[in-house]
């Protein structure tokens, strides 16, 4: 009900954002260099197509090197130039000495232009059923994963003053949900690496893009799925499947467009928006929107958090 009386404006507000953004002036990847981490499967997989359908220099890093060979083979498949060049790289992002050196290699060979960092795994659990290993696990690829080659490579685009750095989030980086506690903390952490990071390079002409999206059908999302409690397939089954494909066009569309948010579907858009908080905006024109919804929104996120205690409750009182 409070969906359908909410809906004029939301459709207001779309077409006021497409209008808004005809105009923008777009970065190129053709004949850039892309590299990507976790880019042997999944979403990363999926991003090195893109930029390689747009004309760019690919690198994917990953640790398991047989993986790494067939997922580079299939991206230089949508190549749309002889010129382009290709390779893959095996290391463990989560260990500084051997990460830095790699991109230290990889970028004196090719400068790199737009660095997206697609590491990441979920082990789902109640806080009390997570392994010490499963907790320090997580927090070795999600964050160390993250942090460590993204700091190996903002000083050179320093140097070269521009690049794109994306950070491949979560929606449970907004919003944590049951059986998603340690993976949260992971999320959450990395949007406060996004929003500082951002404040520290946006004069030398590097834009940070947070990419955040629901669930999506990848391999990582099929072994999540093993540990995932049934309160927490309940709960995350209301945002949807999204295919790589998609997620990854949003995710280089949003980048080259200097976005600090990069979002797929409408229930991403909305916990977006409604968590904004003291993020970087690029258009004055999402700044106003945002202003304009934050109420509204809060009382739809109510409902929601209603309907999602409600399915922790029944779930219990089932299992007891």
């Amino acid at each position: 009900m409070i969906f359908i009386i909410f809906l004029p404006v939301l459709i207001i507000t779309f077409i006021i954002k497409f209008f808004s953004e005809r105009r923008t002036i777009k970065r190129d990847l053709t004949g850039k260099h892309v590299c990507i981490t976790g880019g042997s499967s999944g979403i990363g997989k999926a991003i090195g197509m893109q930029a390689a359908q747009k004309g760019a220099h690919v690198t994917i890093i990953a640790r398991n090197q047989e993986r790494l060979q067939l997922a580079i083979q299939e991206i230089e498949s949508y190549k749309i130039n002889s010129q382009q060049k290709f390779q893959a790289v095996s290391v463990d992002c989560a260990i500084w000495d051997t990460v830095s050196e790699k991109i230290d290699t990889i970028d004196k060979e090719l400068p790199i232009y737009m660095f997206v960092n697609c590491v990441g795994m979920a082990i789902c659990g109640k806080l009390e059923d997570l392994s010490p290993n499963d907790i320090k696990t997580m927090i070795d690829v999600n964050l160390y994963g993250v942090i460590y080659p993204t700091r190996a490579i903002v000083p050179k685009m320093k140097s070269r003053n521009d690049g794109v750095i994306v950070i491949t989030g979560s929606q449970g980086g907004l919003c944590g949900i049951f059986g998603y506690t340690v993976y949260a903390c992971t999320k959450f952490a990395l949007r406060g690496l996004s929003e500082a990071l951002h404040m520290e390079v946006r004069d030398h002409n590097i834009s940070i893009t947070l990419a955040l999206p629901a669930d999506t059908n990848t391999p990582g999302f099929e072994i999540e799925n093993e540990s995932k409690p049934l309160e927490t397939q309940l709960i995350s089954e209301s945002a949807g499947l999204y295919k790589p494909e998609d997620v990854a066009k949003n995710i280089i569309k949003d980048s080259l467009k200097g976005r600090f948010f990069s979002t797929i579907g409408m229930e991403s858009w909305i916990l977006t928006t409604l968590c904004v908080g003291m993020s970087p905006f690029t258009y004055v024109f999402d700044l106003i929107l945002e202003a304009l919804l934050l109420s509204p929104l809060r009382l739809i996120s109510a409902y929601y958090l209603r309907s999602f205690q409600k399915t922790v409750t029944k779930c219990s009182r089932k299992n007891e």
